[in-house]
């Protein structure tokens, strides 16, 4: 009789830790992605949305990299990069990006005195040898105190 108690004693903690994985795990999977953009150039940015979640003002800066690539059979140029606000800073590939390859846009956003959530705008312009095209993505989250 002890045997078996002390069976049951130690698969539980196993069965347990198994029901948190799977939970986890499922949580990772149903987590919505904001599908990637094609651009009428055949120029793909690896998200449109960028959540940071919640995060501690005290922590800090936050920062996420927007993937740029040249699905195109011609150089494509990160011309300009626009945020819609100074809480924002960007920084880009400047050089021309050749077709197969990425460039980036590095978005840093500066929660110090801005609790409450936020979502703002990067907007890309990207010039091709035949036409310049613009796009947007964002970052969002939450600052908490």
């Amino acid at each position: 009789m002890r045997k078996s108690i002390l069976k049951f004693a130690l698969i539980i903690p196993v069965l347990a830790g198994l029901c948190f994985t799977t939970s986890a795990d499922n949580a990772k999977k149903n987590k919505k992605k904001v599908p990637e953009i094609t651009t009428a150039n055949n120029v793909s940015i690896d998200e449109a949305l960028h959540d940071f979640g919640t995060i501690k003002e005290s922590d800090g800066n936050v920062t996420t990299v927007f993937t740029v690539t040249n699905n195109s059979k011609k150089p494509i140029v990160l011309q300009q990069v626009k945020i819609s606000c100074g809480c924002t800073a960007v920084s880009y590939t400047k050089e021309p990006i050749e077709k197969g390859k990425t460039g980036e846009v590095k978005a840093v956003y500066k929660p110090k005195g801005r609790p409450g959530p936020f979502e703002k705008t990067i907007t890309i312009t990207i010039a091709a040898s035949d036409q310049t095209e613009t796009v947007q993505v964002k970052i969002k989250g939450k600052v908490e105190p």
